[in-house]
């Protein structure tokens, strides 16, 4: 049976993400022609072209980007086999802080998969806004954070890794009609929320009448609002649900700039137990996949 080169996939994601098979041999310590040959080889045993140019960069084919994302998991699965097999197994406690608005979606995926491979590891959860998540891990409350990374949380992180780039709605019920009420409810964070921000940024922009509702740091209750059709929310591709559709071009709303997921952590989170789940966390979330896509609803 053929077989796929884990090495090959390794300098494969690297040039992915870094565009350049230049920059991607640094990376893996490769030279510039041993990675040439490596793609060679990948490209042979896939039968199917993996990489564009695009002037002086490298992009992905189509084939490329359906094959990223096997290659992200392959390589993450690696890690957790080989993780759970190592002879001096990694003890210890880890305090991770996050969004209630991620916390459904990524924290079983997570933390399910982060147990199976270090069973002795203790994980202590705390669900917060993003700027306080970041606050505590600055202040050594928190070790590591999991925040959407924003323009006023860039100036308060030194240690930031951007892990995921998820696209970022408009919502409204998929069974009532906030979206044709004038003013426009909406349903937002605090005024701190860089979701929020950009929301009225964005509508005022687009001339929009509109109110703010409803106003709580709790993603579930935006999300309860948005459901029983009281008004309309911003919530994140992975947050949305069923129930919710997506507000576009068609139904009068602007589109968002998406939102940038990064991993932050403590000066003092340096042992082998952070080092460990926050390749963990930005392996997981590289590899999430939308889990609901709504219907959309003709007006």
């Amino acid at each position: 049976m053929q077989t796929l080169d884990m090495d090959q996939l390794l300098t494969f994601v690297a040039i992915a993400e870094a565009g350049s098979f230049t920059e991607a041999a640094q990376k893996v310590g490769r030279t510039q022609s041993a990675v040439s040959m490596q793609m060679k080889r990948l490209e042979e045993g896939i039968g199917r072209p993996l990489f564009t140019r695009d002037g002086r960069r490298s992009r992905l084919t189509d084939h490329g980007v359906t094959l990223l994302d096997y290659a992200r998991r392959m390589l993450a699965l690696n890690a957790e086999t080989l993780a759970v097999f190592r002879e001096n197994e990694i003890r210890g406690k880890a305090r991770l802080g996050l969004p209630d608005d991620y916390a459904p979606r990524i924290l079983p995926m997570v933390l399910a998969s982060f147990d199976r491979a270090h069973p002795t590891l203790e994980i202590d959860v705390t669900c917060d806004i993003s700027r306080s998540v970041a606050e505590k891990v600055n202040r050594g409350d928190l070790d590591i954070g999991i925040v959407t990374f924003c323009e006023v949380l860039a100036s308060q992180i030194e240690d930031a890794r951007i892990v995921r780039r998820e696209p970022l709605f408009f919502v409204g019920s998929l069974h009532h009609s906030a979206h044709f009420v004038d003013p426009i409810p909406l349903a937002v964070g605090p005024e701190s929320c860089a979701w929020r921000r950009q929301a009225t940024r964005a509508i005022e922009a687009a001339g929009l009448p509109y109110r703010i509702a409803y106003t709580s740091s709790s993603a579930a209750a935006i999300a309860g609002a948005v459901q029983s059709g009281l008004a309309i929310g911003v919530l994140p591709e992975s947050a949305l649900t069923p129930d919710m559709r997506r507000l576009g071009d068609r139904d009068g709303f602007p589109a968002l700039m998406p939102a940038d997921i990064a991993v932050i952590r403590a000066e003092s989170a340096r042992d082998a137990v952070h080092d460990a789940l926050v390749e963990h966390i930005a392996s997981s979330l590289d590899n999430l996949s939308v889990f609901y896509r709504p219907k959309r609803v003709a007006a």
